[in-house]
């Protein structure tokens, strides 16, 4: 029972990483159509810009953490405006191949500074054991747990109260419509892609801090949110939640009652991929779109 406790919570803690990552791929691909391959290496950049500004800078943690958001910012608004906007109007998998290039351009950025070997982050959250029902967990999975959990709400509230929140996600019901309302669509593009920034840099940190600044690591979890993405729906914010506890869960429970060689934990958000992509390839929250022709 302890087993399950424990195995619970860091099932609990790595699927609202994977969801708030997951968040930034939705809000992206529901404003402009787009599927970024890109979300991912937005973690790396996170957070070894955090460790560069903390160990190798010396700044305060609190410091580097708003400088790393700022950058966030910044390279949401600068992908938007040269990567994105160039391609309106080009053929889908244009834009594909494009945002796979944008993810091995920031990887190529990340190793020329920091290379690949792992390295120990600044732990700015406790680390003290806390024991529930007879089990023990590191505090700062808990405290990461609440914080993403903090951060989905604050999100959710954003999207369905604030003016801005709205304009989103009336341009991602119809682009023409929304400007034909005043929207600048432009402008939304930029919004989505840095709030999409944001998220993968603050689930970047909150991974270091938690384990440790392992480029291989990171730039993996990237790749668990497709199926997480496509588990929820692409275009709903509550599947990537959901999807993204659900997949955690299944991950952690796997990797905790199968035995280690057989790696069945690293592959099974896949199988659950090709599962949901014959069984209800809109997800379990997408809205199924038919086109007449």
């Amino acid at each position: 029972m302890d087993k399950f406790i424990q195995l619970t919570l860091t099932g609990l803690t790595n699927g609202a990483i994977f969801a708030l990552v997951a968040l930034g791929f939705v809000l992206i691909y529901k404003a402009s159509d787009v599927i970024n391959f890109a979300q991912g290496d937005f973690l790396l950049v996170g957070a070894y810009i955090t460790y560069g500004l903390i160990v190798q800078v010396g700044l305060p943690w609190s410091v580097s953490l708003l400088l790393a958001l700022i950058v966030a910012v910044a390279l949401g608004i600068v992908v938007e405006r040269f990567v994105l906007r160039p391609m309106i109007g080009e053929p889908i998998i244009s834009v594909i191949m494009v945002t796979i290039g944008l993810s091995s351009l920031l990887r190529a950025i990340v190793t020329s500074f920091w290379g690949t070997m792992g390295r120990q982050f600044p732990k700015f959250l406790p680390t003290q054991p806390v024991e529930i029902a007879g089990a023990t967990v590191p505090a700062d999975r808990l405290i990461a747990m609440g914080v993403v959990a903090v951060l989905l709400v604050i999100f959710s509230v954003f999207f369905r109260r604030s003016r801005e929140g709205i304009a989103m996600r009336a341009t991602a019901d119809d682009q023409q419509a929304a400007l034909s309302m005043g929207i600048s669509v432009q402008k939304i593009f930029a919004m989505a892609w840095s709030i999409a920034a944001v998220t993968a840099v603050l689930a970047g940190i909150i991974v270091a801090n938690i384990t440790e600044l392992s480029f291989f690591a990171i730039s993996a979890i990237g790749l668990h949110v497709f199926p997480v993405v496509i588990l929820g729906g692409l275009d709903s914010i509550p599947g990537a939640i959901i999807g993204g506890v659900i997949i955690g869960l299944l991950q952690t429970f796997v990797a905790g009652y199968t035995p280690s060689q057989l790696a069945l934990s690293s592959v099974i958000p896949f199988i659950v991929l090709i599962i949901i992509l014959m069984v209800k390839p809109y997800g379990l929250f997408g809205e199924e779109r038919i086109e007449r022709v």
